[in-house]
């Protein structure tokens, strides 16, 4: 048996319960993991008040991303970090031997645990669905979330210029801290209007959102021609009002959308594969390249406080839950 967080009705906060469930049995291709530390996402959120199920066959329990120890197997011992469909917040998981990566020896397994989902998702929306090209303009909203944090350093490795919107100052300047060109407020400035300006009027390349609804017009307007929207979520609403798709056409934009949890074995895997080689090293260099960004650090037991951190929007990077020593 292990501890878990369950949720038997969904609902706020409260409803997450720390329960003793049975230990996951691998099944053939995957390995068991002792998870040391588990870091929250946006979907978890959702998945919380029943609006994101996981995949069919997947985990029930929450959370896509750990970092712990293999206890099965030749690997046995080894650190490493996991990207899941589900599971996460638990003492252990089975794991796709396929989705797990190194952790990188410098870093704690708290701090590695920040890497699998955040990371994987921003790399996938710029190299494999936007198609970003050296010296390009990259909107990041949202740029001090943890994929917005990824995903500054990500365009900044591939020679692109990555611009963010957030929503205070303390944000923006860890943003700018970490390798952004310029960002927004967009509680007090038209952030729009300040990517034009920053680019001479001819609007960002690529614009990475996760807010969709209300914020279409301000996207299309500060977008170039034949430039690339990639929609990933819509923390702003799913519905819109208005001429969009006469103004995109205008534009000759491109309204492309991803989302990784529900893709396959396969394609995550390729994805896995891709980051290890082409990324994973810069999070070794001396001094890293590359660094993942932690907020705060829950144990196990405090999860319903972590994800009312979120909630309110406080965090700056990953939320960690510390979940075995």
């Amino acid at each position: 048996m292990m501890r878990a967080v369950c949720v038997d009705e969904p609902g706020g906060p409260e409803k997450m319960l720390l329960k003793l469930v049975p230990t996951p049995q691998p099944k053939a291709g995957e390995v068991l993991v002792k998870v040391h530390a588990a870091a929250l996402n946006r979907a978890d959120l959702l998945q919380r008040r029943g609006l994101y199920p996981p995949p069919p066959g997947e985990s029930d329990i929450i959370g896509l991303e750990v970092a712990g120890t293999v206890e099965t197997g030749w690997r046995r011992g080894e650190r490493v970090m996991a990207l899941l469909s589900g599971g996460g917040y638990a003492e252990y998981v089975a794991v796709p031997e396929t989705l797990l990566m190194p952790s990188p020896a410098h870093l704690t397994l708290q701090q590695s645990a920040a890497i699998p989902e955040a990371w994987l998702t921003a790399f996938q929306l710029l190299e494999s669905v936007a198609l970003v090209r050296e010296e390009e303009v990259v909107l990041i909203h949202a740029g001090a979330s943890g994929v917005g944090t990824a995903a500054i350093q990500l365009v900044r490795l591939l020679g692109a210029v990555p611009v963010v919107t957030a929503g205070s100052p303390a944000k923006l300047r860890m943003a700018e801290e970490l390798g952004a060109a310029a960002g927004f407020n967009y509680r007090e400035e038209d952030w729009s209007a300040g990517v034009r300006d920053l680019t001479q009027g001819t609007g960002a390349d690529v614009i990475l959102d996760c807010i969709g609804g209300h914020t279409w017009e301000q996207n299309i307007n500060c977008l170039a021609p034949d430039g690339r929207w990639v929609l990933y979520g819509t923390l702003g609403g799913r519905q819109v009002q208005g001429d969009l798709l006469g103004k995109l056409l205008w534009k000759r934009g491109r309204l492309l959308s991803s989302l990784l949890r529900s893709r396959s074995l396969q394609y995550k895997s390729d994805l896995v594969n891709r980051f290890s080689s082409r990324v994973l090293p810069y999070f070794s260099d001396r001094p890293p390249s590359l660094r993942p960004v932690v907020d705060r650090t829950f144990p196990l037991e405090d999860v319903a406080e972590a994800h009312k951190r979120m909630e309110d929007n406080q965090n700056m990077g990953k939320i960690i839950l510390r979940v075995s020593p």
